[in-house]
């Protein structure tokens, strides 16, 4: 036998109210709020706050005065004296003169400290600290580095000069070490090392007081 067919009564709902269905989903709390992991979120966002400010401050001052690496080079070197004595004894007088040029138009450089030194085989045999000066937009500075003296040589330089003193050419290399700071309007940069490092093949002194070939001007690497 059929069951009968219930449809619902009709007319009004005198119930208590039905509160409607929420169309948008919960929002999920944030991981970072929570005692200690909220602060450490809250510093996390400020200091990638600050970098990101720095970063584009940099970029911007960068696109504003456009710096142009420094052009360094050797424009004469003298080598007057540079023989061995018995006792591994290196005598030297070398003497150079080095151009900077900052080709910047509107950045300055402080030199605070300036210090050459020279190298025969990768071992330095002297060094000379040179004066501290300002170097102006679009200026060209002469460095006159020497070095005199006496040094001992060992290991394989021994070798490389034996066979150098015979080829009448010795292969040299000065580096210049300088510690500046940058000058654009009113600010200041913190300090930066550049280097400069120059390779040099000079003939050995001339017996007997004959002139020595003309000197080839040399361009220097620019390291950071």
């Amino acid at each position: 036998m059929a069951e009968p067919n219930h449809s619902p009564l009709p007319g009004a709902y005198y119930g208590p109210p039905v509160p409607p269905q929420s169309i948008y989903p919960r929002r999920r709390r944030s991981i970072c709020c929570g005692g200690p992991r909220c602060l450490l979120c809250t510093l996390f966002k400020t200091v990638t706050t600050i970098v990101v400010i720095l970063g584009v401050a940099a970029l911007i001052l960068w696109l504003i005065f456009r710096p142009n690496r420094l052009k360094v080079y050797v424009e004469n070197a003298t080598l007057t004296q540079f023989n061995l004595t018995g006792d591994n004894l290196l005598h030297y007088d070398l003497n150079l003169t080095v151009s900077i040029r900052n080709p910047n138009r509107k950045i300055g450089i402080y030199y605070d400290y300036v210090e050459a030194q020279s190298f025969y085989d990768g071992s330095r045999f002297g060094f000379d600290v040179l004066p501290t000066f300002y170097q102006g937009h679009k200026n060209t500075t002469t460095l006159n580095p020497a070095f005199q003296g006496q040094n001992i040589l060992v290991g394989d330089a021994l070798a490389t000069f034996r066979r150098e003193s015979q080829e009448r050419f010795f292969n040299l290399e000065v580096t210049i070490y300088t510690k500046t700071r940058l000058k654009a309007g009113i600010i200041k940069t913190h300090r930066i090392k550049p280097r400069f490092n120059c390779d040099l093949r000079l003939p050995a002194p001339a017996a007997g007081g004959s002139k020595p070939p003309p000197f080839e001007r040399t361009k220097c690497d620019v390291d950071y």
